[in-house]
Parts: structure tokens; sequence; C-alpha cells
């Protein structure tokens, strides 16, 4: 079931968030925001005609790079208006309106080659993120295919809990930061495979595979 509350809070937000992106270049939490999102389609390594999965699309500007690469991309997001904003920029994506932890329509398709999300799963505690994640390797995930997570991360708890400090003025303490440290255990213990990439000062890419 959607929750209310965070939907309108994201539909509100969606009437200014590419705004707010461009005027908070170098600060926390959207430091190297460009970098990072780059980074993700560099190590996703697109090609014309991949099948391409957004978690929450939000306005596109992700799913927007997979686009121009001739990739086939979905997207998903519980906040129409986020949607909408997408759709308008961005015309050949397909999308569906649907909560990432409930049930998603049968209109959407069960195979893709990358399943992708930029600073999204930080909502979600470990427990959530873990069964997203262990839904989209046995559900929706292609032999061979990757997941591919940009989010507000540190290489660590210690790291973690310093910029907690560093950043005590923009702290969310109702968010859930990653810290590699512990995803790293809980991924691997599901069975699938881990790599990360520190990109800038407060975020980091997770990319994760199927072993063999």
């Amino acid at each position: 079931m959607i929750n209310t509350e965070r939907k309108e809070l994201f539909d509100s937000w969606a009437l200014g968030y590419d705004q707010a992106l461009s005027k908070s270049t170098g600060q926390y939490p959207f430091d190297g925001y460009d970098d990072v999102l780059s980074f993700l389609v560099m190590l996703a390594e697109p090609e014309p005609g991949m099948m391409v999965l957004d978690l929450g699309i939000g306005t596109g500007n992700l799913a927007g790079r997979f686009v121009s690469q001739g990739c086939i991309v979905w997207g998903i997001d519980f906040s129409e208006t986020m949607l909408d904003k997408a759709q308008a920029k961005f015309p050949e994506i397909n999308l569906v309106h649907a909560d990432l932890l409930s049930e998603w329509p049968e209109t959407l398709p069960t195979t893709f080659d990358r399943v992708v999300s930029a600073y999204v799963l930080h909502e979600f505690d470990m427990d959530a993120k873990m069964k997203l994640i262990n839904r989209v390797a046995e559900q929706y995930l292609s032999p061979g295919g990757r997941i591919l997570l940009a989010d507000i991360a540190f290489p660590g708890v210690a790291a973690r809990h310093v910029a907690a400090k560093r950043w005590a003025d923009k702290w969310d303490e109702s968010e859930y930061y990653w810290a590699a440290n512990e995803a790293l255990e809980a991924i691997e213990t599901r069975g699938l495979h881990l790599k990360y990439k520190q990109v800038s000062s407060c975020a980091g890419i997770f990319q994760i595979s199927k072993h063999g």
C-alpha cells in the first residue's frame, strides 16, 4: 500500500526537484550528483536494446541517460507527479505507478538486463532494502544481469557516524543511509555478490549480481 504522507511529500517535491538539485552542487546529500549518475551508467555498460528498469525513477534523471544510449527503459514510482515530470522529459520511457515495496502490475516485464536506482533506497530500512533486492534478483533479473544502486552511502559504520556529525544540520534520522560493510554482509548471506564504490563524499554505487 502506498504511504499517503510520503506520496504527498514527493508529489510536492517533484515540482521543484530538478531546480533544487541544480542548487545543491557540492552540498550534502547531493554532492557529486551528476558524477555519481554518470559513473553508474558507465558501470552498467549500456547497449542499444538493453532492457533497463529504474526503481523510483523520479523525474527521470538517471533513466534518461539510458534512453540516450538506446536502451528500452521502464520506470516505477509511487508519485504520479514525478512520473508526469519524467514522461514530459523522456516520452520514450515506459512508466508504472506503484510503490516499490508493494505489488507491481503484471504489465511490467519480468526480464531486465539492468535494474538501477538513484537516491531512493535510503528511504527503507535494511530489511526492506534486502527484500526488494532479493525480489528483483529472483523475479526480474535476466541471466547475467546486474543491479546497480546509487545512493547516500559510506564505506562503513564508522564513516557514516563521522558523516552524521559533519552534516548534523542536514542529517535525517528518519532515513536509513547505507554503510557498505553492513550491506555486504546482508547481501552475500542471500547468495548474491556485491561490489561497492564510493564516488562522492556522501554517495556510492552498489553493484549486485547473482553468483555464477
